[in-house]
């Protein structure tokens, strides 16, 4: 833990209104600068107890404090570092370690995750017994969608119309496995506004949720392969469809600043979100109407983490017929935050339940959402609510259906 980082907080509160956690339960130690106090205790040698790794733990990492700061700490790197020293110097209960071994064993490895998409969809109809065996079960069962079909990509995607760019896209872990609609999506809206699309094969894991966990040495043999992925397949930039990986991508030098050689590769590597570079690309494409409303999302890793929420907005309200509403206190979390909702079920379904009920006062045909996990928790929160369902849809897909003239979403 950087103690001149901890010294940047001057404890003013501007961040209690947007932590998840402070909303939920009003405790000091749960909210970024109660945190930062503890960070700081450890650094002047209190030890890694459980009740204070406990308070780290709760955090989700949606770095809405870091949007809220005058000061401008930066807790996104204080609460990254610190889950490193939790994950080295605090010892787990066997059930919490079981099932964490379980979650990084599975999730990062896309043909460990592919066989385990039916046996997930069909856990449903036993969710009352695994959440009795252990609550972290129950939320992977409630958590997730039924299976998708298999898409398979081209090596190389071509431009529809005259090449404006070439990119590369990375297919993820969980977006690759769970929602591989929106990975076609991708590239055909990217070829359809004239840049060639390579994709490499052999894509793993990012690296995404083994930052966020503290299991850095993990994160950064992932961050490495990603890299050499990359430069191998002869592209600078790398579209990401994904909010959680696109920050952590954008993170590469600093992730990997203490290995030599690789903060400058990780420099050289131009990672955008898909909003984001199309709007710096510009529209060449013609936008067919799609009369519906639209209620947009606001992933963490997307708004708080990557500053990016002008973006997405400006491309759907480009859709003619599309109405675009927003959502109450869009700052706050859902509650997904990578793997926290497995993690942290309880908190992560309050903070579910409360942003269905904003989704659902919208009165929208369509939440629209940028993160796979947000996708799926918000989903899991509307069927939870019981009082109506709408259908998710990702970026890429409303898109898509407006550049091919398909309505049907």
């Amino acid at each position: 833990m950087d103690p001149e980082l901890i010294k940047d907080c001057v404890h003013c509160g501007f961040c209690l209104p947007t932590c998840p956690t402070y909303v939920l339960w009003g405790e000091e130690m749960d909210s970024p600068r109660g945190r930062i106090h503890l960070m700081g205790q450890h650094v002047e040698g209190t030890p890694v107890t459980g009740e204070m790794a406990g308070h780290f733990d709760a955090c989700l990492g949606c770095m809405a404090c870091v949007t809220a700061c005058p000061s401008g700490v930066q807790y996104d790197r204080l609460i990254e570092r610190t889950r490193a020293v939790v994950e080295k110097e605090h010892v787990r209960t066997p059930d919490d370690r079981a099932i964490r071994g379980l979650v990084f064993a599975l999730f990062p490895y896309r043909r460990r995750l592919r066989a385990m998409r039916l046996p997930m969809a069909l856990s449903k109809r036993l969710q009352p017994f695994l959440e009795r065996v252990n609550p972290s079960l129950g939320a992977m069962a409630e958590l997730a969608p039924p299976p998708a079909r298999p898409v398979r990509l081209p090596p190389v995607v071509r431009a529809r119309s005259r090449r404006r760019a070439t990119v590369g896209l990375l297919t993820g872990c969980v977006q690759g496995e769970f929602f591989p609609q929106v990975n076609a999506a991708t590239a055909r809206v990217l070829a359809l506004e004239g840049c060639d699309v390579v994709i490499p094969r052999r894509q793993g894991c990012c690296g995404a949720l083994s930052l966020h966990a503290g299991r850095e040495a993990e994160a950064r043999k992932f961050a490495k392969r990603t890299i050499a992925t990359f430069e191998r397949a002869g592209v600078d930039t790398v579209v990401v469809n994904a909010a959680g990986c696109g920050s952590s991508m954008k993170e590469y030098a600093e992730v990997l600043r203490d290995d030599p050689g690789w903060p400058e590769r990780a420099g050289a590597l131009r990672v955008r979100d898909l909003a984001e570079f199309l709007i710096e690309l510009g529209p060449v494409a013609e936008r067919h109407p799609l009369p519906m409303s639209v209620a947009y999302h606001d992933a963490c890793h997307l708004a708080h983490a990557q500053g990016v929420r002008s973006q997405p907005r400006e491309l759907l309200r480009a859709i003619p017929g599309l109405e675009l509403r927003e959502i109450a206190e869009s700052a706050i979390c859902c509650g997904s935050a990578g793997t926290y909702n497995l993690f942290q079920p309880e908190p992560a379904r309050d903070l579910g339940d409360r942003k269905a009920e904003r989704v659902l006062a919208t009165g929208a045909d369509l939440l629209v959402s940028a993160n796979p996990g947000c996708t799926m928790q918000i989903a899991a929160s509307l069927r939870r609510t019981g009082k109506g369902e709408i259908r998710v849809a990702h970026t890429a897909e409303v898109l898509d259906a407006s550049l091919r003239g398909r309505g049907g979403l």
